[in-house]
């Protein structure tokens, strides 16, 4: 009785905090961009879902898979955050319902992104992703894209540090 009468007092927050805009650019598997009424772009970072970057594996049929299921299409969605570079965290809906972020992870197109969610469902559609060697999953090597973001953060900072170190030997050339 009362998870109903906590149904009832909630649906109309749910329904109120929904909005909708049509899909107008996928700039990868999990970020696209939306046209909301007045002509307002907004550009949505996929909730719980983090697919492989643009330079990876997997990267282009992730971006495809998004643009197949939603590119030109009337979505809901319901913003859960801010990501740190400003983007709305949010869960896409589409076609009556389809959860776009479990979509992805249901197709082995992107990884459930357990640090920022909460929704172990998600996590038992990869294991059967995983089991069934689907997308991604067919990589024995696959790397989560959080993976390869620190590694090329590594790197990147480790060749700023030899570019830095190469000039210090230059100039200590040029003093003696």
């Amino acid at each position: 009785m009362k998870r109903l009468m906590l149904m009832y007092l909630f649906f109309p927050v749910l329904i109120f905090s929904q909005t909708s805009g049509k899909v107008i650019k996928i700039s990868d598997g999990d970020s696209i961009t939306l046209l909301l009424e007045g002509n307002q772009q907004k550009k949505l970072r996929l909730a719980e879902v983090d697919c492989p970057e643009n330079g990876q594996a997997f990267g282009k049929n992730a971006k495809k898979f998004t643009s197949a299921q939603v590119f030109g299409k009337t979505v809901n969605f319901v913003e859960t955050t801010t990501d740190r570079y400003g983007r709305s965290v949010a869960k896409v809906y589409y076609d009556d319902g389809k959860y776009l972020s479990k979509e992805l992870i249901k197709a082995g197109m992107g990884w459930w992104y357990f640090s920022y969610s909460k929704d172990t469902t998600l996590g038992k559609v990869q294991e059967k992703a995983q089991a069934k060697k689907i997308g991604l999953w067919q990589d024995v090597n696959a790397m989560a894209p959080w993976e390869y973001r620190k590694m090329k953060r590594e790197a990147s900072k480790l060749k700023k540090s030899e570019a830095f170190k190469n000039e210090i030997k230059a100039k200590t050339k040029g003093v003696i």
